[in-house]
């Protein structure tokens, strides 16, 4: 089982460093583009705003929202906002999470999440950790795959190859980040890619954050992986 306790304060401190970086912009960089096509920043605000009042829903038995075009509208309506709204937000969101999981519950029952995924309780606040960091860095503030806490990004890259394990699409792919730690996913009986880089270049293009460009393939083309 997750050390939820753990996983919960880390989720405070990514919190605290995104609200800190996030403050120095004003309300013209809110409004222009991410690193997410199709959104400004703005919208990873709400975003992020919108997923922890999602979460809350989760831990109290509801569905996480009531629907995906709902979801979408929520991120769109609330994108526009001046910056000292969208942090008040976010600030406020992540307190409400942060309450609902400090309630005694049983951290080992399943809980459903969007499109009848379900996971463990107890991985819940990594799940919320996740969002918080990979969309600090989707703000493009200064914020890179690099500083992201090193355990983090090993653990992230945990759970994006066992996403991906089994997927018919792809081949076997045998993973190696520059420190040693080494990772396979893909298909079991498929012919084996090589794939080598530096952890945060790894993470980047897993989670669909970068093309790859500094990986090192085995003189096949980097496998195309699916959409998250």
């Amino acid at each position: 089982m997750s050390d939820h306790v753990r996983d919960l304060a880390l989720v405070r401190e990514a919190t605290d460093r995104l609200l800190t970086a996030a403050a120095k912009l004003d309300d013209a960089a809110v409004a222009a583009p991410s690193r997410l096509p199709g959104w400004t920043r703005g919208h990873v605000l709400a975003h992020l705003a919108r997923n922890a009042d999602a979460l809350v829903n989760v831990f109290a038995g509801r569905p996480m929202y009531v629907s995906a075009e709902a979801r979408d509208a929520d991120i769109a309506r609330d994108a526009p906002r001046p910056l000292a709204t969208q942090l008040a937000d976010v600030r406020d969101t992540a307190a409400l999470f942060q309450k609902a999981t400090a309630a005694d519950t049983d951290w080992s029952r399943t809980v459903e999440l969007r499109n009848g995924v379900t996971d463990s309780a107890s991985r819940i606040p990594f799940r919320r950790l996740v969002e918080v960091e990979l969309h600090h860095v989707d703000l493009g503030i200064g914020y890179e795959l690099e500083d992201l806490p090193e355990e983090f990004i090993g653990r992230e890259i945990d759970f994006l190859v066992d996403r991906f394990a089994g997927n018919a699409s792809l081949p076997l792919i045998l993973i190696t980040a520059s420190d040693g730690r080494q990772w396979r996913t893909g298909r079991a009986d498929a012919d084996p890619v090589s794939v080598i880089g530096t952890a945060a270049d790894l993470l980047g293009w897993l989670a669909g954050r970068r093309q790859g460009a500094g990986l090192e393939c085995d003189g096949t083309l980097l496998p195309v992986l699916p959409s998250l």
